[in-house]
C-alpha cells in the first residue's frame, strides 16, 4: 500500500468514526466501574413503606404487580423474586425491596441518565444491523492501526525500528491479565 493511499485511509476512517470511537470509549469505562454505581440512571426519591406480606408461597406475579399499584406505582412491571428473607419487585422506573418478616422496606424511584444512558446501549444493542455495524467498525479499527503503523516512512520511530516494540509490549499487557485472571 502506497504511503499516500495509507495516510488517506488512516485520516478518513478516523475522521468518519471519531464520534463512535469517543462513545464507545466513554461508554466502555461507564461499563467498567457499573458494579460500583449505576451510571445508567439516577435515583431521584426514596420512599420508605411499611406493608402486610403473605406467606413465600402465596406471592406471584400478580401479587407483585397488584403491590405495585397499591403502593402508586404505575410503571411497567418487568419481574419479582424472594431471595434470602427480601422480596424485590422491579419495574422500568421504580424497585421494590421488603423485607419478609417485618414488612418494611423502601421504593425507589429513578429515571435514565440522559446521553450516559444512551451511549450505554451501544455496548448492550443486539439487533443485527448494529452487529454487522460494530463488525465493519471494528476491521476499521485495525485497519487505523496498521496504516497508522506504517504511514512513517523513514527514521528512528519507524515501526520497524521502534514500532514494533511497543505494539508486543501493547499486546502482552492484555495477554498477561487474561492469563492471570482468567
Amino acid at each position: 500500500m502506497k504511503l499516500i493511499k495509507a495516510r488517506n485511509l488512516h485520516r478518513d476512517l478516523g475522521y468518519f468514526y471519531i464520534g463512535l470511537i469517543i462513545s464507545f470509549a466513554f461508554s466502555g469505562i461507564l461499563m467498567n466501574h457499573r458494579e460500583h454505581w449505576h451510571p445508567e440512571k439516577y435515583t431521584y426519591e426514596t420512599k420508605a413503606i411499611e406493608v402486610k406480606i403473605p406467606a413465600e408461597s402465596e406471592i406471584n406475579e400478580k401479587y407483585a404487580e397488584d403491590l405495585g399499584k397499591q403502593l402508586g406505582i404505575d410503571d411497567k412491571f418487568r419481574r419479582h423474586n424472594v431471595r434470602k428473607g427480601t422480596f424485590k419487585i422491579s419495574y422500568e422506573k421504580h424497585d421494590v425491596e421488603i423485607d419478609m418478616e417485618t414488612g418494611k422496606g423502601e421504593v425507589v424511584s429513578f429515571m435514565k441518565t440522559p446521553f450516559i444512558s444512551q451511549a450505554m446501549k451501544l455496548h448492550k444493542n443486539e439487533s443485527n444491523w448494529w452487529i454487522y455495524y460494530s463488525d465493519i467498525f471494528g476491521i476499521s479499527l485495525i485497519t487505523i492501526a496498521i496504516t497508522g503503523a506504517i504511514m512513517i516512512p523513514a527514521g528512528k520511530f519507524t515501526f520497524k525500528r521502534r514500532g514494533w516494540k511497543l505494539a508486543i509490549a501493547g499486546l502482552v499487557f492484555p495477554l498477561l491479565v487474561l492469563f492471570l485472571l482468567g
